[in-house]
């Protein structure tokens, strides 16, 4: 990709001729812009982005800013050479002879037959389109010569450039959403510091607030079920004696009104049994599970406390944001030098519908040698676009996916490693016979030395399987959109389930992997045998693990929405200058929802960061304490390294000493 790719072509739009506009040290070093001789050719903005319009391209160094056809020009070169001149310089380069006839001229598309008002959009030339009282104009023009004898509307421009218009609107919107960002983007900045420090203090806070806020939350879900379950049962005796209500929902078949199943004593009373087995389920569950509950609400704590311990951590992600924003290059770049790669093509145009040539290849340097010209007089070889023949171009495709592969296990590696500096970071914690005075000094920066050391080839073997998995899913997807026009039956529905498999296998590798990096940071020992230590150990304690599991994401759920929402609201009266106080300070905006969207999800963005790395370290401190259990019988030989907290859930009197 380095040596054949060649990213100007990405960068500059390049003219009937395969030249750059706006290359330096070239003829075109001033002319930036792209020039159509005939717009009315082009069907719509695609076709003039992708450079295939059938009309001559030509690079300017401006666009045209009036209207003009050379019928007009050439009429009047004598006495008004100013119009010639300007007129010339959209012609092709060195052709300055308005005596040749109109019809030569446009033949050979020596110049355009009309210029008319436009704009650089994309670097192309583009109708200068505008509304006025409600009347599309150029200019404020409706009608235009063509150059041809003809005038028209300039709905037929509208029409040629079909959706250029909206563009343009949005490009207006674009800078008005920049001009927001220009005026707010410190108060943006504020925002999200703010929700840096809630989300930090609510890490360090939920060691007193985890039992709480979940407690708060399952009873209050069990008072909802109840009222439910009362609202059912009113609803069902208070529909006694109404003629129809006592029909079953057979006797009414199906309705599209939904509403009419309300009317029934049957509907309430399935709707009471139903919540009353919910609510059933729910109270056994915490009957029979109080303790896994409470062991699950003590390691939360535990995390919290290990975090205020190590602190560093939670700027860990930072790390591996930059570590992911130089694997997003490092692709992004491979890959446009990839798709740049192409040699230019060259194809016949032709004025004359019925020449055999048209659209065909061909060579610039040897295509006036042709007798194509003699069969179709005006025929041109012109540029269409990059592309080849040869052996290199053909497995383009081929070395777009192995970019892309690449790209997946970087981006797969730069995650393990930052899961694996965290674990070992969060078990140094966990197995210090006291803490914190046992914790190692600087145990992140311990923790990445070593796995940077040691443990690099296991989390490069472990992104690689998920990276393959990964790969595999990309071309699924890009199978499924290459087969929707399909009416095959079986193959939608094959492919469908081949994309739920992988889906479910990447999810179960990524809950592998990550316990495989705890048991390695532990350990030391290879990814396979770590994940089979690690899958096994969880296996043994499934019940706590779906317990934990679920009661810390509801905690980290609850937190990102507290933040999110909680900064969000803040921002809302700020930016519509509803806070008294700061209502001066406040910036007069063209869309307040510009930057209260961007600290909503910025702050959210923050919070995950923060929780992230929360998540991660009751993870490893959860498979610390099943390691724990398993090893250690908290005697004095094998005492317990656990807080005195989970010892006391699990029923023991007291810690034993402990050993180092």
């Amino acid at each position: 990709a380095w040596v054949h790719g060649d990213p100007r072509k990405v960068i500059y739009p390049t003219d009937s001729y395969g030249q750059f506009c706006g290359q330096k040290d070239t003829l075109n070093e001033n002319k930036t812009i792209l020039f159509y001789f005939n717009i009315l050719k082009c069907a719509s903005p695609v076709v003039l982005i992708n450079l295939q319009c059938p009309t001559t391209q030509l690079c300017v160094s401006k666009c045209p800013d009036r209207f003009a056809t050379y019928i007009d020009v050439q009429a009047s070169y004598r006495y008004k050479p100013d119009q010639w001149n300007y007129f010339k310089q959209f012609c092709k380069p060195g052709f300055n002879n308005p005596r040749k006839s109109v019809a030569q001229v446009l033949r050979d598309e020596d110049c355009p037959s009309m210029i008319i008002p436009s704009r650089p959009f994309l670097k192309r030339c583009f109708p200068d389109f505008s509304t006025k009282n409600g009347v599309l104009t150029v200019a404020n023009q409706t009608t235009f010569k063509d150059g041809r004898g003809k005038t028209r509307n300039v709905t037929d421009l509208r029409e040629a450039a079909n959706g250029i218009n909206n563009v343009l609107d949005a490009r207006s919107v674009g800078m008005k959403i920049f001009e927001d960002y220009a005026i707010s983007w410190y108060w943006i900045l504020i925002g999200l510091f703010i929700a840096m420090i809630v989300s930090l203090l609510f890490l360090v806070l939920l060691r007193f607030t985890a039992g709480v806020l979940f407690w708060i939350f399952i009873f209050g879900v069990i008072g909802i079920i109840g009222y439910g379950i009362w609202h059912c049962y009113w609803e069902y005796d208070h529909l006694k004696g109404i003629p129809g209500s006592d029909l079953t929902v057979y006797d009414i078949g199906f309705q599209t009104d939904f509403r009419v199943y309300l009317q029934l004593r049957q509907t309430w009373l399935a709707f009471m049994i139903i919540l009353c087995v919910v609510e059933v389920i729910i109270i056994l569950m915490l009957i029979f599970l109080r303790n896994r509950i409470r062991i699950a609400i003590a390691l939360l704590k535990e995390g919290s406390r290990a975090i205020g311990y190590i602190m560093s951590t939670l700027f860990y992600p930072i790390v591996t944001f930059i570590l992911i924003a130089i694997c997003i290059s490092y692709w992004a770049v491979t890959a446009v030098f990839l798709a740049t790669s192409g040699e230019p093509v060259y194809k016949v145009m032709a004025n004359q519908t019925l020449c055999k040539y048209a659209n065909m290849t061909c060579d610039p340097e040897t295509f006036n040698t042709t007798n194509v010209t003699k069969l179709c007089p005006g025929a041109q070889c012109t540029f269409a676009f990059y592309g080849g023949e040869s052996l290199y171009h053909k497995y383009i495709f081929i070395f777009q996916l192995a970019n892309a592969f690449v790209f997946l296990w970087l981006v797969n590696f730069a995650i393990a490693l930052g899961q694996c500096t965290l674990a070992g970071a969060f078990a140094s914690y966990y197995w210090a016979s006291r803490k914190p005075a046992d914790i190692p000094l600087w145990p992140l920066f311990s923790s990445f030395g070593r796995a940077i050391r040691y443990h690099t080839g296991s989390l490069a073997f472990g992104a690689l399987i998920l990276a393959i998995v990964q790969l595999i899913r990309v071309i699924l997807e890009y199978l499924d959109h290459k087969l929707k026009g399909t009416q095959n039956s079986f193959t939608r529905f094959l492919l469908c389930c081949l994309k739920c498999c992988f889906w479910c296998l990447e999810k179960f590798l990524k809950f592998i992997n990550r316990n495989a990096y705890i048991m390695i940071a532990i350990y030391g020992k290879n990814f396979c045998t770590s994940a089979k230590e690690a899958f096994f150990l969880l296996m043994r304690n499934v019940v706590r693990v779906a317990v934990l599991d679920k009661v810390t994401d509801f905690l980290l759920f609850l937190g990102k929405i507290l933040v999110a929402g909680g900064v969000g609201v803040l921002a809302f009266f700020f930016f519509t200058q509803r806070i008294p106080i700061f209502a001066q300070e406040a910036p007069t905006l063209n869309y307040y929802w510009v930057p209260l969207l961007t600290v909503i999800i910025g702050s959210y963005l923050v919070a995950h960061g923060f929780f992230s790395v929360y998540a991660m370290c009751v993870d490893t401190l959860f498979l610390c304490f099943c390691e724990d259990l398993e090893r250690n019988d908290g005697s004095t030989a094998k005492p317990y390294f656990m807080s005195a907290s989970l010892h006391r859930i699990l029923g023991k009197k007291e810690l034993s000493p402990k050993k180092a």
